[in-house]
């Protein structure tokens, strides 16, 4: 390969969004059992990190565009630190830490990742990872930090061999008048729909089949008008979505934010539970987030009548030989969370009922062309869509699957994983589920004007899975798919 590659559009529109109140890094943090070996882990990092060329180039912009170019002077030393967490050096202040390295730009001049490893005072070491968005999404990125991690404890540091692919960016491939405005600007971005659509379609190949179900209609990929009709169709519901509810999580963020995370509670829990009450992990965990913010905003004495809380969240859009692949294969479906409702169960069957809504619609497929479409657009295009999208959202949120085993880095065992993507434009949260090793956590960061107390939040994340657990065992089968019922049978 040359030592200059174009950034690919849609990675484009990534490395464009960066604002201070809202930088555009993933942030991640594990958390070890024991101290961590500092050298063992440069030298782990120095080699398995040598697969992929993306951690040794930098980001440059010029009258062609981005370009991902080869550092000269790459040193693995100007991206990993260490230090000691202040005192009295417990978990609130490796959340501080985390908060603040989340605020903290990622040096311009250098590759785009930072790791810090952190010693605390009970013994034990963490990890705060920061890498940019630009780099990769989500599942892409726990491709990398599985690659980094070992089954065994006594693993060589040169790790088992990998097949790396190539990084995705070196392939070419409100009121009435807002609603006008919205709708004139997602005309001018979406005409002519079919070629975009088209572009959307050839970009993924496999993958549009695998999202959209085409695979069990082997002439439908062709068929192009069919699926631009349906995309001007999500196209048209997503730019009249009217704003969601006003409460305190929404308004103009500053640049210093607050982390919290749970303690992890049991999968296989989740796992009986959802399958006793007929739904999914996914539907049974976005159900217990949504009672915790809606516990939260009751404490806080804000009326929730009615009210909903719309959310962004990412849909994977790689086939599954594309995991090892770099770069953003992602699209984006808008949730309305039900805050509103009290009743957990009527709560966590509206969810479901939503969800299963989304899984059918075009929604990620026309978010992921619509994000390449501003990568190849001027700045203030860019801005204008994440004013639309912002001002209709209230949280990006997303939930990871990692792995189910434990596992080791540079020697030492995880205990525990989260990580947290970025919010765009005005969105002041993001809510994280992470599994790993049989265990689930529940994280959120909020911007410090909007929610002070995230950790308020995410204590009450348990409790509320536990309301639909006890609901699931002690009362009569019959009874559970009617949440009026339920409530009739509670307070009879």
């Amino acid at each position: 390969m040359t030592s200059r590659q174009r950034v690919s559009h849609v990675d484009t529109a990534w490395l464009r969004m960066d604002r201070p109140e809202n930088l555009m890094q993933i942030v991640g943090v594990m958390i070890f059992v024991g101290r961590v070996d500092a050298e063992r882990l440069r030298r782990t990092l120095a080699h398995r990190l040598s697969r992929y060329r993306r951690f040794r180039q930098l980001a440059v912009h010029d009258a062609d565009g981005a370009w991902w170019v080869d550092d000269p002077d790459f040193d693995i030393d100007r991206h990993l630190w260490h230090s000691l967490l202040p005192a009295p050096g417990g978990s609130r202040e490796l959340q501080k830490l985390v908060a603040d390295a989340a605020s903290t730009p990622l040096n311009p001049a250098r590759p785009l990742w930072a790791f810090n490893l952190v010693e605390m005072a009970d013994g034990n070491s963490a990890l705060v990872v920061r890498i940019h968005h630009a780099i990769a999404d989500g599942i892409a990125l726990i491709g990398v930090i599985d690659s980094l991690t070992d089954e065994q404890v006594d693993a060589p540091v040169a790790g088992k061999p990998k097949t790396v692919g190539r990084d995705a960016a070196c392939r070419r491939g409100g009121t009435e008048d807002d609603s006008d405005r919205g709708s004139a600007f997602w005309h001018l971005i979406l005409e002519p729909l079919s070629d975009l659509a088209q572009t959307a379609i050839g970009v993924g190949g496999n993958l549009w089949g695998q999202y959209l179900g085409l695979r069990r209609e082997p002439g439908a990929i062709a068929d192009y008008s069919r699926v631009a009709g349906a995309i001007a169709r999500e196209a048209g519901k997503l730019a009249l979505l009217p704003a969601d509810s006003t409460t305190r999580f929404k308004g103009k963020p500053g640049t210093v934010k607050r982390v919290a995370w749970s303690t992890p509670i049991s999968l296989a829990e989740i796992k009986a539970c959802g399958k006793l009450l007929g739904c999914s992990v996914n539907d049974t965990l976005l159900s217990a987030v949504a009672g915790a913010l809606r516990g939260y905003l009751v404490a806080k004495g804000d009326a929730v009548a009615a009210a909903e809380i719309r959310v962004m969240v990412p849909v994977n859009l790689r086939a599954a030989g594309d995991v090892d692949d770099l770069g953003n294969r992602f699209g984006l479906v808008a949730l309305e969370l039900p805050i509103g409702i009290e009743n957990p169960l009527a709560r966590l069957y509206a969810t479901r009922d939503r969800m299963a809504a989304l899984k059918g619609s075009y929604q990620a497929m026309l978010t992921f062309a619509l994000l390449g479409a501003a990568g190849m657009a001027p700045g203030f295009v860019e801005e204008q869509l994440l004013k639309v999208l912002a001002g209709k959202t209230t949280a990006v949120m997303t939930n990871v699957p990692g792995a189910q085993q434990p596992r080791y880095f540079a020697g030492s065992r995880i205990d525990q994983e989260m990580v947290w993507v970025p919010q765009t434009g005005d969105i002041g949260m993001g809510v994280s589920i992470l599994s790993y090793n049989g265990r689930v956590q529940f994280g959120v960061i909020t911007d410090k004007g909007m929610v002070n107390d995230p950790q308020d939040i995410v204590d009450r994340f348990a409790g509320e899975f536990e309301k639909l657990l006890w609901l699931a065992l002690l009362l009569p089968a019959d009874l559970l798919g009617d949440p009026a019922a339920v409530e009739a049978h509670l307070t009879a």
